[in-house]
């Protein structure tokens, strides 16, 4: 009857409030079963084995993005709260956040 009422609670939960971002642990869970890490997203990307770890606790668009891609959907799946404004629910876009890739000099 607890497990239920527990149940029932957090689904309660969900529906009021909408923007409800993944647990870290469940983001971490769907990359292994790709079959990656976010080590191992982190050294595909260029990045130090431990920097994509910081879009786990704080906004990091590009991190957001390396992310995603490599579990097949789109940042404001994963990350609601941080793509909505909080009052107007409105999609904000964070992709004009993220710098494009440096071109290398011929020198």
């Amino acid at each position: 009857m607890f497990w239920t009422q527990m149940t029932n609670l957090r689904s309660e939960v969900k529906m009021e409030n909408k923007l409800i971002d993944w647990h870290p642990a469940d983001i971490i869970a769907g990359l292994r079963k790709k079959g990656t890490s976010m080590a191992a997203e982190s050294r595909r990307n260029g990045l130090s084995s431990s920097t994509l770890a910081n879009a786990l606790t704080r906004p990091w668009p590009k991190g957001e993005w390396i992310i995603a891609k490599a579990l097949g959907t789109e940042p404001w799946v994963i990350w609601p709260s941080r793509y909505h404004d909080p009052q107007t629910h409105e999609f904000i876009d964070r992709t004009r956040l993220m710098r494009s890739p440096r071109e290398k000099s011929d020198s």
